[in-house]
Formats: structure tokens, C-alpha cells, sequence
């Protein structure tokens, strides 16, 4: 009876080991995101963005319109993965496309430790003339 309450206990002793482990590996895996400001190096992405921006879909809303761009860089630079989400889905469309077919490399030697991620969020606001 000793033995087998003592591989009960073993039995339960492991299974809470590997339970605590699982739940530490799951809790690496998660997705660091950054939020980009203006003073952030990614100044020239702005410019660019702005100057490809087509101001002419009759479907804009008027005014000071806001979007969250969200978007991954790869390890050569490229931007990848660009979603858009913001107060009118014609502006996060136009976002999403402008960022996508931009031939702009981010410098990531340039990027700090503090700066690499896997996605990053850049605010914008776009203030659309009617």
C-alpha cells in the first residue's frame, strides 16, 4: 500500500513538472509588440507612406482620420505582414496597400535592442479634405 501511494505521489509530481513547464514555454512564445512614436527612426517609413497616400477615394471620411497600422519586418529588411484598422476601412485599406508595395528596406542594423520586435503598431492620422 506504501508503494503505491508513493507512485501516486510520483505520478502527481510529474504531471505538475510538466504542466508548470508547458505553461513557461507557451508564456515564450508570445508576440512582442512595439508601438512606434515619432521620435522613433522610423521617419523616412512616414514620409514615404504620406507621399504614396492616394487622397482621391470618394469612400475616405472626412476629417482627422485614425488608423493603427500593424506590420512585421523580416530579416532582410522588407515589411511584411500589414494590417490596418482605424476609423474608416477605406483609409486603413489605402494604409495596407501603401505599406505593402512600398520598396523600402528598414536599415535594422540601425534598430536598438529595445526596438526589435516581432510586430510593430504605427498610429496614424490622416486628415482627409472634402
Amino acid at each position: 500500500m506504501k508503494k503505491i501511494i508513493l507512485r501516486t505521489a510520483a505520478v502527481l509530481m510529474m504531471v505538475f513538472t510538466v504542466s508548470v513547464l508547458n505553461q513557461a514555454k507557451a508564456q515564450s512564445n508570445t508576440i512582442e509588440e512595439i508601438k512606434l512614436n515619432p521620435n522613433d527612426g522610423f521617419g523616412e517609413l512616414r514620409s514615404l507612406v504620406i507621399n504614396h497616400f492616394d487622397f482621391t477615394n470618394p469612400n475616405f471620411s472626412s476629417g482627422v482620420v485614425h488608423s493603427d497600422v500593424q506590420f512585421s519586418i523580416a530579416d532582410n529588411g522588407k515589411i511584411t505582414n500589414v494590417r490596418a484598422n482605424g476609423d474608416c476601412k477605406y483609409v486603413s485599406q489605402e494604409l495596407e496597400t501603401v505599406m505593402t508595395h512600398l520598396l523600402y528596406k528598414v536599415d535594422v542594423s540601425k534598430l536598438n535592442k529595445n526596438m526589435m520586435a516581432s510586430s510593430y503598431v504605427m498610429p496614424v492620422n490622416v486628415l482627409i479634405n472634402r
